[in-house]
């Protein structure tokens, strides 16, 4: 199960969000050094503030630190690449395509499961939050709100891998909803969703609602295809 990295603010997460994505975007290649002191310097901060952002970067595996060597960057395969922060970042940068089509091909293995599991395990609080998060998408969806439509899509499938009964899943909630607001956030919604992905939600929770665990099933399916496909036009050589 995954961890989102400690919360910041202030100082230390202005330097953060510097540092984090240019070392998430490859800016910072591997192996290179880096030392407290030069993060001092470069963003005119305190030690105290650079160590924090230091043990961030720690947390997600960006970096190792070393007694009289500094802070060496890590290659990518040995960065915590499911923390939300991490693919926040990365959805920033030159590899989004990639980073999306890993994280729809995992969607796929999970949402689609989570679904069928939550028919036959949702209680009706699950069943209430679905419903009320379907009928939000369907309202703001029409007015072209993608800010607000964004907040119901994330409330909705948090809703569902919850409703699963499964610690796993319901852990990967933060993750998909870095995924849709990487979407959002990128230009790569319409700028009304199309009516059949609101209804695909619908239908999706009314599926679970009455203990349609296939129904359910297949529908998440849909809903996963549908945004993979959206990836695909809009990279279609990567």
């Amino acid at each position: 199960m995954t961890t989102d990295s400690p919360p910041l603010s202030g100082l230390h997460e202005r330097v953060l969000s510097t540092v984090g994505p240019a070392l998430a975007s490859g800016e910072v290649p591997a192996g290179t050094v880096l030392t407290i002191d030069g993060i001092v310097i470069e963003h005119q901060v305190s030690r105290t503030v650079a160590r924090d952002v230091v043990k961030v970067l720690e947390s997600l595996h960006l970096v190792t630190a070393r007694p009289r060597v500094g802070l060496t960057v890590r290659p990518s395969s040995e960065w915590n690449v499911l923390d939300p922060r991490l693919i926040r970042w990365r959805l920033a940068g030159p590899d989004r395509a990639a980073v999306l089509r890993s994280l729809h091909e995992m969607r796929h293995g999970v949402e689609p499961r989570a679904a069928a599991l939550a028919a036959e395990r949702a209680t009706p609080e699950h069943c209430g939050r679905l419903t009320a998060a379907a009928i939000g998408m369907a309202v703001t969806g029409r007015q072209g709100d993608l800010t607000a439509y964004l907040e119901h899509d994330v409330a909705f499938h948090r809703a569902l891998l919850e409703a699963s009964g499964n610690e796993l899943f319901a852990a990967l909630a933060s993750i998909v909803g870095e995924v849709l607001a990487g979407r959002t956030h990128h230009d790569l919604m319409p700028a009304r969703p199309e009516p059949s992905a609101v209804r695909l939600h619908a239908d999706v929770a009314q599926a679970v609602a009455s203990g349609d665990a296939a129904g359910a099933e297949q529908g998440m399916r849909e809903i996963v295809g549908e945004a993979q496909r959206a990836v695909d036009s809009a990279f279609p050589t990567c």
